[in-house]
């Protein structure tokens, strides 16, 4: 298959929470993620990929995604060959899977899609014959599964010293869980996918945790002492060391050591990294305290409190949970005192929107409405009737480019506008930004880094 015809069979599987309804852990909700038969049966026909590369895993609620990013570059300033599984991602797919710091091209993403794809024919059409000694797929392979085993496989043809994979949802379940890490990382844990994780902080951290391996080092940042405490169980049941980064200091870094993303909760999750990259020099890997430093001063990861203008100053955040609001309230309070804002926002339908906007509306001085371009987005009318009573003034603006250009319509040169609620809509904002600026170019985004 060629790029265009790959994306779209993927697009084509849906996405994970459409996924048929599993059984759940005890006490916790009936969870929508298949089990790891699949993930392990493309795997096994694959020549087991995942085992080639030796990797750290990640998972969390907030943080995940730019901990991941960290320590790839950490590994990747040490001299390593390194390659990154994240998601979701902003503007093209091919962002999920990255070698060296770059993501792969159409062409590669086509072929290792087409060897994907061959395996997963030939396993459906094995499906009869399938069994304990011969795994099969229980249905056909999930988008996530899909782009999970295309990385392992990816990985694993180019011969990498390392690999970072970020766990898509949750953990216990999740397609990436069928690695035996060097390091298990577990980031901030929080309230978000209740309906699949579970509603209280002790079954969600107790997915999270599904991560942990026996023997493995577990490097824990999950802030609740529920989560911390949950974490901290499973870890002495499974013989696996915790490195807790709260009880090491949370995040205090030796002066001079500069991190590029804003945001105090990147202090923290640059902690979590370094303290990852420790573990993996006590297993043998050569990492220098000058390569952590180097690596987390080269870190990008855009759509996270990315500034892409200044005079008005314009942020694009994927804030989506009511965790990562409180971390973007607390940067307004910080950085943006006394300075107007006019806040941009739209969201998904099955996130608590109402808390969200709780938290935030209220210090904006306009609120403009909108609506990612996706099928789960609450409509811009939709949450106007949620949340509009929450804002000082509010507009409908459809359109998440509309909405951008008319909350930079109306803001004066001191001031500040956020588009933010959803990494959907930090995806299309950023696209729409890009080709924007491709047709009328501006001055670059000043660059302004957080210190400790």
């Amino acid at each position: 298959m060629n790029y265009d015809d790959s994306v779209r069979y993927l697009l084509s599987l849906g996405r994970e929470l459409a996924a048929p309804r599993q059984p759940a852990p005890a006490g916790g909700p009936q969870a929508r993620k298949f089990d790891l038969r699949n993930i392990q049966a493309l795997a096994a026909r694959m020549g087991d990929a995942h085992c080639a590369v030796p990797c750290a895993h990640i998972a969390g609620t907030n943080g995940k995604g730019s901990t991941a990013a960290m320590l790839e570059s950490i590994l990747r300033h040490s001299g390593l060959r390194t390659g990154l599984f994240t998601s979701p991602h902003l503007e093209k797919i091919n962002e999920r899977i990255r070698i060296q710091g770059e993501d792969i091209g159409d062409e590669e993403f086509a072929a290792g899609f087409t060897r994907l794809h061959a395996v997963v024919e030939e396993l459906l059409a094995a499906a009869p014959e399938a069994g304990p000694e011969r795994p099969g797929l229980a249905a056909h392979p999930t988008y996530f599964e899909c782009l999970t085993a295309m990385a392992f496989g990816l990985f694993a043809r180019h011969r990498l010293d390392f690999a970072v994979y970020e766990a898509g949802m949750g953990g216990r379940l999740d397609a990436t869980n069928i690695v035996t890490p060097e390091v298990a990382v577990i980031t901030q844990i929080d309230f978000d996918h209740e309906s699949y994780l579970g509603h209280s902080i002790e079954l969600i951290a107790g997915e999270k945790a599904g991560i942990i391996k026996p023997g493995v080092p577990v490097v824990c940042a999950a802030g609740h002492p529920q989560a911390r405490a949950v974490i901290a169980r499973h870890a002495a049941e499974l013989g696996a060391r915790l490195v807790d980064v709260d009880e090491a200091g949370g995040g205090e870094f030796a002066p001079g050591i500069c991190v590029p993303l804003p945001g105090r909760f990147q202090l923290r999750n640059a902690a979590t990294a370094r303290a990852a990259a420790r573990v993996l020099v006590e297993r043998g890997f050569a990492i220098t305290e000058e390569a952590i430093a180097r690596g987390l001063g080269n870190t990008r990861w855009p759509g996270r409190l990315e500034l892409l203008q200044t005079a008005p100053d314009f942020y694009l955040d994927g804030t989506h949970n009511p965790a990562g609001a409180r971390e973007l309230l607390h940067f307004w309070e910080t950085e943006c005192a006394g300075r107007r804002i006019h806040l941009v926002y739209g969201a998904m339908r099955d996130k608590a929107v109402d808390e969200i906007a709780g938290l935030l509306f209220p210090r904006a001085a306009t609120v403009i409405l909108t609506q990612p371009d996706q099928p789960r987005a609450i409509s811009a009318a939709a949450l106007a009737e949620l949340t509009a009573h929450l804002a000082p003034r509010h507009e409908v603006v459809t359109a998440p480019a509309a909405a951008v250009e008319r909350a930079l319509e109306i803001a004066a040169a001191d001031e500040v506008v956020f588009a933010t609620g959803s990494l959907y809509l930090a995806g299309d904002v950023r696209r729409w930004w890009r080709e924007r600026s491709a047709a009328r170019p501006r001055p670059a985004a000043a660059t302004r880094r957080a210190t400790r």
